[in-house]
């Protein structure tokens, strides 16, 4: 299993404990995803990497009946600890076809922070689009490219795979730069049409935790988060 697709060893442990209460994770992406999502009672979702299981856990309190699947085996033991016997979760290289579901199983598919992890990125867009049932929902959250651009100081038009350094000891986070070009032209040309594009600030709720995060957040771009539809 590619260790540039998901979170392993430590680099899993440490992304576990950020995601539940970090600033980019707890008050950017997960509030935007949810947002996004909107009504699920009563929705099968497929979670695609399900990390940690933080996005899983809202959606069944929602109403839903969530698959997660994870390639990280130290993640899907925190996604099990957190939903224990409510979820399905399975490990699964999402590299891989997503040969344990059936043609239009699901309402939904969510995939946070997980795209620009994959190099065969082409191949789990066919399979969402397979798994999906017409008229059904996906959701793709990514870092934003202008984010990047400023972090990494070269070509916004950068297609490069790079190393994010966040913490001393733990491993790099690997990923491909992508414009909103880029993402945008491969989530249509597999079939998807685009609902609704936000770029997400923070809630207010960090305001009250930590006020120089919030200040520092609401002014530049994080993350990139879309809704499609399957046609």
């Amino acid at each position: 299993m590619p260790r540039d697709t998901a979170y392993h060893g430590a680099l899993g442990d440490a992304f576990a404990a950020h995601a539940a209460t970090g600033a980019y994770n707890a008050y950017i992406d997960r509030p935007a995803m949810l947002d996004l999502a909107g009504d699920v009672s009563g929705q099968r979702v497929l979670d695609l990497g399900c990390g940690a299981g933080l996005y899983a856990e809202a959606l069944l309190e929602r109403g839903a009946a969530v698959v997660g699947v994870e390639g990280s085996a130290e993640l899907l033991a925190h996604a099990k600890e957190r939903a224990g016997e409510r979820a399905e979760l399975r490990r699964h290289d999402l590299e891989l076809p997503l040969d344990f579901a059936a043609d239009a199983s699901f309402d939904m598919v969510l995939c946070a922070l997980v795209i620009h992890h994959l190099r065969d990125r082409a191949g789990l867009l066919a399979e969402v689009f397979r798994v999906l049932k017409p008229g059904g929902r996906f959701l793709v959250s990514t870092t934003h490219p202008a984010a990047d651009w400023k972090h990494f100081g070269d070509s916004y038009f950068s297609e490069s795979w790079v190393d994010l350094h966040v913490r001393d000891g733990v491993p790099p986070i690997h990923f491909q730069r992508m414009t909103v070009e880029a993402l945008l032209g491969e989530l249509l040309d597999a079939g998807f049409t685009l609902e609704r594009l936000v770029e997400p600030r923070p809630v207010p709720e960090l305001e009250a935790i930590d006020p120089e995060a919030f200040a520092k957040l609401s002014v530049r771009p994080s993350f990139l988060a879309v809704r499609l539809r399957r046609r």
